[in-house]
């Protein structure tokens, strides 16, 4: 049996970390997705003001599985 993996591109949000921002993202893609099997962080980022980090932003892949 051939085995496919589709990735796909997310951005995940936060108020407390860039950790969190990730765990939001794979929670939320996981209420549609079945078979998730990795995920590679591109990109982090956040929203500053007045100095301080007011809100993570990680941009990730997302690797799950394909079933017929």
């Amino acid at each position: 049996m051939t085995t496919v993996a589709k990735i796909i591109e997310l951005v995940g949000v936060s108020k407390v970390s860039w950790e969190d921002a990730v765990e939001n993202a794979l929670a939320e893609a996981s209420k549609t997705l079945e078979h998730i099997t990795g995920v590679e962080l591109l990109n982090l980022t956040a929203n500053v003001d007045q100095g301080k980090i007011y809100e993570y932003k990680v941009n990730l892949k997302l690797a799950f599985r394909v079933e017929r």
